[in-house]
């Protein structure tokens, strides 16, 4: 009987674009100008100064651009900081089946390696199809009962997409790739009780760079354990649960793709996924009835059972912290009547008057908010049930809204004009100037006719 490890090496190896429904380019491209657009913003995030005074103590040399930045530097670290960068405004897509955040870790792995083996647009989108499917099947394998241990798939599953990307850019052997795997499983890392901090998005920076070594290692004749996936003391084993099974990881190899379904969500709002539903609820309740901040009586907000999991800092005191507590996100839903990047600041969590909107607002999980999926337990907390959120104003009115899905999810797609307007936003915050900004939209949303990803990566590195 094959194995995982060695299924999932035959994958890479043997799969092609042309595998994949024609649909799938479309869905590819849009999630890969959505992860260039987030790096871009991540470089003016928080986390720019730190790592760019941790690139200075390293002096490493190296032609790798970091986005935003008009730096470069080597593969491995100009990995770790653009993958760190995608994440940090946790702006990044969402596949809610791992779940995890795969898409920022895929895109800095391969940026590293473009200046020593350059891609043509089409050859990058292939790439990433392959990355995405290979880490999204291991962790259906390995079943959310993983992240409810307590570990981030993003870094802990998203290290098996980036070296699985990159191996098939590489055009590695099915032998070199089973290394690659094992080697990768003994990097694979990130812990939940990091939310919140700069060690979250680090977890994606750590995935990429570490799927750049990894598949180095193979290529220079490295070893490791050809079955480490699924072997007794190896990544399932220590990793998973009791639930965790590799036969459903390679059965799922048959499918049409992750991108086709259950499809991978962009995000509307920067901050944890699991707020969204309930934003969008307030920014529903807002313009049905015309109300400001100050004409709320109480705001209540009901979560399915799991729906708070990680949404941990009811009363947030910066921007970081923010971005997972579901109390601010539904007073800055009412106090601005918008979401921007601006929102998830310490100068926005600070502000006196989210402090007296905190004081009227409510959030908890209902039982009654479950519905009759089959598959519940087995969904994200952003994904699961339903979230009600009820309004009641000074004079009296009171509305509710049932939220079945965020803005982004694959049932309400972000439209590639909601694309371009976040890639300008996002773009805006890394001081690139509008023609260059205009020009790289273009030629990503024509991707897989470009000759030469460098060249367009080139845009986006002042």
């Amino acid at each position: 009987m094959t194995g995982l490890t060695e299924a999932m090496a035959h994958a890479v190896a043997r799969r092609r674009l042309e595998d994949f429904p024609v649909e799938t380019i479309d869905k590819a491209k849009k999630v890969i100008v959505d992860t260039f657009a987030v790096i871009l913003a991540g470089a003016d995030s928080e986390v720019e100064e730190p790592l760019m005074r941790y690139l200075d103590m390293s002096g490493a040399d190296g032609n790798v651009p970091i986005l935003g930045t008009g730096r470069r530097t080597s593969a491995e670290l100009a990995a770790l900081i653009n993958g760190t960068f995608g994440h940090a405004l946790d702006f990044d897509d969402v596949l809610s089946m791992m779940p995890a955040h795969p898409s920022a870790i895929i895109v800095a792995a391969l940026l590293a390696d473009l200046p020593e083996h350059p891609l043509s647009g089409r050859e990058f989108i292939e790439a990433y199809v392959v990355g995405i499917e290979i880490g999204a099947r291991i962790a259906q394998g390995i079943t959310v009962g993983h992240y409810g241990r307590g570990f981030h798939g993003t870094g802990t599953l998203g290290i098996f997409s980036g070296l699985a990307a990159l191996a098939k850019a590489r055009r590695l052997d099915e032998a070199q790739t089973r290394t690659a795997f094992g080697i990768a499983a003994s990097m694979a890392s990130g812990l939940r009780r990091n939310f919140g901090t700069m060690t979250k998005p680090l977890h994606t920076g750590l995935a990429a760079r570490n799927a750049v070594q990894a598949v180095r290692l193979a290529l220079c004749g490295f070893t490791a354990a050809p079955d480490i996936l699924e072997t007794k003391a190896g990544f399932y084993a220590a990793y998973g649960v009791e639930a965790s099974d590799p036969a459903v990881a390679i059965e799922a190899l048959e499918g049409p793709g992750v991108l086709m379904d259950p499809g991978i969500a962009l995000k509307k709002f920067a901050c944890c996924y699991a707020s969204h539903r309930g934003m969008d609820g307030v920014l529903t309740l807002r313009e049905r009835l015309g109300f400001t901040a100050d004409d709320v009586e109480k705001l209540e907000c009901r979560m399915p059972p799991g729906g708070m999991l990680v949404l941990t800092y009811p009363a947030p005191t910066t921007g970081l912290e923010g971005k997972f507590s579901l109390q601010y996100s539904l007073a800055a839903g009412l106090l601005d009547g918008r979401y921007t990047v601006w929102t998830f600041t310490d100068e926005a969590v600070r502000r006196p008057a989210i402090g007296e909107l905190l004081k009227r607002i409510s959030a908890y999980e209902d039982e009654s908010c479950r519905d009759d999926d089959p598959l519940f337990d087995t969904r994200s907390s952003g994904g699961r049930g339903f979230v009600d959120v009820e309004v009641t104003l000074r004079n009296g009115t009171r509305d509710e809204v049932r939220i079945f899905k965020a803005p982004g999810h694959p049932s309400r797609e972000l439209t590639w004009e909601d694309i371009e307007a976040k890639f300008d936003d996002c773009a805006g915050h890394a001081h690139i100037e509008k023609p260059m900004v205009k020009q790289a939209f273009a030629s990503l949303r024509g991707l897989e006719n470009c000759a030469s990803v460098a060249t367009l990566v080139d845009m986006l590195h002042q």
